[in-house]
C-alpha cells in the first residue's frame, strides 16, 4: 500500500506537469467535471470543482476529496493547493513553435495512451486546446487547465503510467549494471595512463593555421562558411584529413577545439557550418519564429557534406590528404553513417511501433530515428576515398538493429558515456558497433561518467564550468567536468587515427584511469560479451 501511495502521488503530480509543458495562457472551452484515476480494478474520482475549492481554502475542509488525497499521501496539502493555483509563465511563442513541431505531434499521440478526454484516445482534443489556450492572452494554472478541457472526464491511466516508470527504472538499472559489468570482466586492476601532454588545453596553442572559406552550393542560397584547420608542423606527414560535423543545435563554436587539437597533431581537419539544423535555428526558436528542427533536415546536412566533399575533389577547398575520415557529434555522426552508404532498415515503422508502444523517453534519440518513417533519404554517391567514421554520442539502434549487417566497411571509432540520457550508451553507441561489419580497427570509447553534452565546448567553459552559451550546459547534463572528458576524448581520437595511418588496432582495454576520469576501450567481443551479461 506504501508503493501504491507513494507511486500515485508521484503519477498525479508528473501527470499534470506533462499536461503542462510549454503552457502559458489559455481561453474558456466546455468544463471539465471530474479528474478519474484508474488504477488495477480501482476508480479514483476527482471533483474538479471540489478539487477548486479544497484549493482555495488550502486543504483544510473535511470533504471526500480530502480524504482521497489523504489515501494517495500527499505529505504537504499546503504544497499541492499551492500548485494547483501557481500560475505558469512561458513565452507562448515558443511553446506554440515545439507544440506544433514533429515532437509536438509525436508526444501528444503518446500522451493520448496515459490520459484521455471521455473516450478520446488520440490525444487531439488535448493538443487542440492547448493550441488554442497558447493563442489567447489569460493566465493559466493547473485548475484552470482541467476546468477548460472539453470532457465531462479526464481519465489518467495509472497502470500505463506506472509501466512507463518502470521502464524507466529498467533502463536506469542497465546502465548501472553496465558500469558494474565492465570492472567484473576485467582481468586487471585499474591504471593510470598519461595524457598526450597538458598543451592540449593550453591557452597559447597556436600551431594551426585557420582558414575561413566561403563555398557556393547548389541547394542553398547562401554560400557555407567552411572552415579549414591547417597543421603547422610539417614534419607530421597524414595520409587521412578529417571533415567535422556538428550534432543538432550544435555549431563551429561547439567543436573548433577538438579540430584545433587534431590539426596540431598533423591531420587538415574541415569544420561544416549546417545553416536550418545549428544555434541559430535554436534562436529562431527561442524567439518563435521557426519550430524545433529534427530529422527533416538531413537531407540537406547529406547536401552540405557532400557539396564539402566535391569541393575538396576540385579543389576549390584547397586541403592536403589523400582520403577522408568522417567525424562528427550525435546527428552529424548519423549523417556521417547515411554519407557512407547506410540505409535505415525497411522494417523500421514496426519496430518504431514496438520501441515507443510504452511512451518510453528513456532514449530520446529513438524519437528522432522513427521520423525517419516520415521521409526517405536521398541516394547517396560513393565515397570512394572514406578511410574511417568517428562518431561521438552516435545513435541508430533502430535504423540500424544489433548483428544487422549494412553497408559500413570502414574502421569505425565510437565515442560514448554512462550519463548520456540521450543516446544510451548500452542501446547505442554499443549496439550500433555490432550493426557494422567486423573490423578489427573497430572500438568504442566509453566514458564512465560522461554525458551527451560532455564534449560540447561552450563559449567561457575555460574558466567556467557552466559556461555562457545558447545552451547554458549545466552540471546536470554535462556529468563529469566537460574539459577532462574532451581532453580524454581527444586523446583516444588521436590515438585512433594514428594507429588507422598505420592500419594497426588500439589494444582493448578496461578501467583505465586518465587524468582522474576512469574510461574503457571496447573491442567486438567485449561489446559481445557485455550486451550478452
Amino acid at each position: 500500500m506504501v508503493l501504491v501511495r507513494l507511486i500515485t502521488r508521484i503519477i498525479f503530480l508528473g501527470s499534470i506537469s506533462i499536461l503542462l509543458t510549454g503552457i502559458d495562457r489559455g481561453i474558456s472551452f466546455k468544463a471539465a467535471e471530474r479528474f478519474e484515476v484508474h488504477f488495477e480494478d480501482m476508480s479514483i474520482p476527482i471533483s474538479i470543482k471540489e478539487l477548486n475549492d479544497w484549493a482555495i481554502h488550502q486543504g483544510e475542509n473535511n470533504s471526500e476529496l480530502a480524504t482521497w488525497l489523504n489515501l494517495l499521501g500527499f505529505e504537504s496539502r499546503t504544497s499541492l493547493a499551492n500548485f494547483l493555483q501557481t500560475p505558469f509563465s512561458v513565452e507562448k511563442e515558443v511553446a506554440l513553435q515545439l507544440l506544433r513541431s514533429w515532437y509536438g505531434r509525436k508526444l501528444f499521440e503518446e500522451i493520448g495512451q496515459l490520459v484521455r478526454l471521455d473516450e478520446d484516445k488520440s490525444g487531439i482534443e488535448i493538443f487542440n486546446t492547448l493550441e488554442k489556450m497558447l493563442e489567447s492572452s489569460r493566465q493559466l494554472n493547473v485548475l484552470y487547465l482541467f476546468q477548460s478541457l472539453p470532457a465531462e472526464v479526464i481519465h489518467l491511466d495509472l497502470d500505463g503510467v506506472v509501466k512507463v516508470a518502470n521502464r524507466w527504472r529498467r533502463e536506469l538499472k542497465l546502465q548501472q549494471k553496465l558500469v558494474a559489468d565492465l570492472s567484473s570482466i576485467s582481468e586487471k586492476p585499474s591504471e593510470s595512463v598519461n595524457s598526450i601532454g597538458p598543451k592540449l588545453f593550453k591557452k597559447d596553442l597556436k600551431e594551426s593555421f585557420l582558414r575561413n572559406i566561403p563555398l557556393e552550393v547548389s541547394h542553398r542560397d547562401k554560400p557555407l562558411n567552411i572552415e579549414i584547420w591547417k597543421p603547422a608542423n610539417n614534419s607530421l606527414t597524414r595520409s587521412n584529413l578529417i571533415v567535422f560535423m556538428p550534432g543538432l543545435g550544435g555549431d563551429q563554436d561547439h567543436f573548433r577545439w577538438l579540430s584545433r587539437i587534431l590539426s596540431y597533431h598533423g591531420w587538415p581537419t574541415v569544420l561544416i557550418e549546417h545553416p536550418g539544423s545549428d544555434s541559430e535555428a535554436i534562436k529562431a526558436l527561442l524567439d518563435g519564429s521557426l519550430p524545433v528542427p529534427g530529422l527533416e533536415v538531413i537531407p540537406e546536412r547529406l547536401a552540405d557534406l557532400q557539396g564539402v566533399l566535391s569541393g575538396i575533389e576540385q579543389g576549390i577547398l584547397k586541403v592536403p590528404g589523400k582520403n577522408i575520415v568522417l567525424m562528427g557529434h550525435s546527428l552529424g555522426s548519423l549523417t556521417a553513417f547515411l554519407a557512407s552508404g547506410a540505409e535505415p532498415q525497411r522494417s523500421l515503422k514496426e519496430s518504431c511501433s514496438k520501441a515507443l508502444n510504452d511512451f518510453s523517453l528513456t532514449n530520446l534519440s529513438e524519437l528522432l530515428q522513427c521520423q525517419f518513417t516520415d521521409f526517405a533519404i536521398p541516394s547517396q554517391k560513393p565515397i570512394k576515398n572514406l578511410r574511417a567514421i568517428v562518431g561521438i554520442n552516435s545513435f541508430g539502434s533502430l535504423l540500424w538493429p544489433k548483428y544487422s549487417t549494412n553497408s559500413i566497411d570502414v574502421p569505425v571509432f565510437l565515442v560514448g558515456g554512462t550519463f548520456d540520457l540521450v543516446t544510451p550508451a548500452i542501446s547505442e553507441q554499443l549496439g550500433l558497433l555490432l550493426s557494422i561489419k567486423p573490423n578489427p580497427l573497430n572500438r568504442v570509447l566509453l566514458i564512465e561518467g560522461a554525458s551527451h553534452f560532455s564534449p560540447v565546448r561552450v563559449k567561457g567553459q575555460i574558466n567556467n564550468e557552466i559556461g555562457d552559451d545558447i545552451f547554458k550546459l549545466k552540471g546536470s547534463l554535462v556529468g563529469l567536468h566537460p574539459l577532462s572528458v574532451q581532453s580524454l576524448i581527444a586523446n583516444e581520437i588521436i590515438k585512433f587515427l594514428d594507429n588507422l595511418e598505420e592500419e594497426e588496432a588500439v589494444p582493448a582495454e578496461l578501467n583505465i584511469i586518465y587524468n582522474g576520469t576512469r574510461f574503457h576501450l571496447l573491442d567486438r567481443p567485449l561489446v559481445k560479451e557485455l550486451l550478452k551479461s
